[in-house]
């Protein structure tokens, strides 16, 4: 079979190769893999960027897939040949809360990941794809979709009359809008041009501010909520920008730390955070229940995610992977692998 294959670790050193073909064993099936979806630990993860947290040679790369069971081993129950399913982030983390056993193995990471022709997984660390998304569509879930669905519903439980504030549209940002959307939460979104904050206000927001225009944006939240402030916020900036954050919150307001694509630093102004109860809180791709559950959720709402218009395929991931690293995209990035 193809696959993509990275040894010794960097960019430069990806390239397709031909491996044998995997036999699913007692307890496994074996998926063809149909479609993978980029996140941005991936292009770090192929750089050796989680140094110890992750394989340093010979690593298959990428997270996210979704395919088709084409054979089951033994004592497999509830799956079967031609069954559409995609692959969780954390085949250890089942359910429950966070703990360090559950996240020892990560796909695309600490083992294998999904740019292959075929993959055996675990039967218990597969979910079924729905009837009403393409295997593209579910290939974008089990990273992106899974920590937004975290960090706003699972842990900071979004609801109706909440109000959210959104950062961009990348792929967690997207999803988180839509579940926000989903929950009856109110949206602020801030991006960098006209045609980004189009495509918010077609998902759902309400608000819209261009941040490029106005460097203080948490004081024109502050105004558009007439003085509130949003009560969530979905954070994947970090850097400077985090205080404008906190200018947008509300009292008692909860922030889900999500990315840093502005930087590691912050500087915090503890005043302000403790005076105003502010709660801040990391997330992570979740467990398979959580998965599990967002998706029944997109399927009964019949929620679609954004994809971005530029597809490639498995022989092109160095150049989707160039393309994901200029930030050109809108929405999740697709590699089709059949």
């Amino acid at each position: 079979m193809k696959a993509a294959f990275v040894d010794p670790m960097g960019l430069e050193n990806l390239k397709i190769v031909d491996l044998p073909e995997p036999q699913a064993g007692p307890g496994e099936v074996l998926v063809a893999m149909k479609a993978a979806s980029l996140n941005f630990r991936d292009l770090l993860a192929v750089k050796g960027g989680y140094g110890s947290m992750q394989k340093q040679e010979k690593l298959i790369p990428l997270s996210d897939g979704a395919g088709e069971i084409v054979a089951v081993g033994d004592r497999v129950r509830g799956w079967k040949v031609g069954d559409r399913v995609v692959g969780t982030f954390f085949p250890d983390w089942q359910v429950g809360p966070l703990r360090f056993e559950s996240v020892a193995t990560d796909l695309g990471g600490r083992m294998d990941g999904v740019a292959c022709e075929k993959r055996v997984f675990r039967q218990d660390a597969i979910v079924k794809l729905p009837d009403h998304l393409d295997y593209a569509e579910g290939a974008s879930l089990p990273c992106a979709a899974a920590t937004a669905w975290n960090g706003l519903v699972e842990q900071g439980k979004a609801g109706p009359g909440d109000r959210v504030l959104i950062q961009g549209t990348g792929g967690v940002s997207l999803f988180a809008l839509q579940f926000a959307v989903m929950a009856g939460a109110e949206v602020y979104a801030i991006s960098s041009s006209a045609e980004k904050l189009a495509l918010m206000k077609d998902l759902g927001a309400t608000h819209l501010v261009n941040y490029r225009e106005d460097a203080e944006w948490g004081k024109a939240i502050q105004k558009l909520s007439k003085g509130r402030g949003v009560t969530h916020a979905v954070e994947v900036v970090g850097g400077d920008q985090l205080k404008q954050t906190l200018r947008a919150m509300s009292l008692g307001g909860y922030i889900s730390l999500i990315g840093v694509v502005g930087g590691n630093r912050s500087e915090l102004n503890l005043p302000v955070f403790s005076m105003g109860g502010l709660r801040m809180e990391g997330a992570s791709a979740g467990s398979k229940a959580s998965l599990q559950k967002l998706i029944d959720a997109m399927a009964i709402a019949r929620v679609k995610p954004v994809l971005d218009r530029q597809r490639f395929k498995l022989a092109d991931l160095k150049a989707a992977l160039e393309y994901l690293a200029s930030g050109k995209h809108i929405g999740k990035v697709i590699v089709d692998i059949a």
